[in-house]
């Protein structure tokens, strides 16, 4: 699969992750250009703190491969990974992160810090803005819809 098919994926995942009115963001971890993980964001369906996209496919990819690090592996992400997920990737030893929309509020690559300039025992590789504007689209839609059914609601 090429990096634009990857990427499409994740952002099949996201769309996913909006039907359930969860923060359309989903991660696709690969393998020689093979998906072998992924995930998008359950936070509020799962009622948990830990459910986000990047953490779900890095847990899927570790299960496949059989085992924790996922040296040989790239991380594909529509929205720029959170401190949390950052260090996962991090301790996962994902060779690659390639995201697509810049996150200035917690992105921990590059927006508002980056984890991976760190002195870590391992630093990925890092590609931001791939395919930002089709990635960034689905979150501004969605706050979108969102601001508009609260304040129908009269919230």
């Amino acid at each position: 699969m090429t990096g634009t098919e990857i990427m499409l994926r994740a952002i099949e995942l996201a769309k996913k992750a909006a039907e359930l009115d969860e923060v359309p963001v989903g991660a696709v971890v690969v393998k020689d250009g093979e998906i072998v993980g992924e995930g998008f964001n359950r936070r509020e369906t799962g009622k948990n703190a830990l459910a986000h996209a990047e953490l779900e496919a890095i847990d899927n990819a570790c299960k496949r491969l059989g085992g924790w690090r996922l040296h040989q592996c790239e991380i594909y992400v529509t929205l720029e990974p959170c401190p949390m997920c950052t260090g996962a990737i991090i301790n996962s030893r994902l060779k690659r992160i390639v995201f697509g929309a810049y996150d200035p509020k917690a992105g921990s690559v590059g927006s508002v810090v980056n984890l991976c300039d760190l002195p870590y025992n391992h630093k990925p590789e890092i590609q931001g803005g791939f395919m930002r504007e089709q990635c960034s689209s689905l979150l501004t839609e969605f706050f979108a819809r969102l601001r508009e059914r609260r304040k129908q609601e009269g919230h």
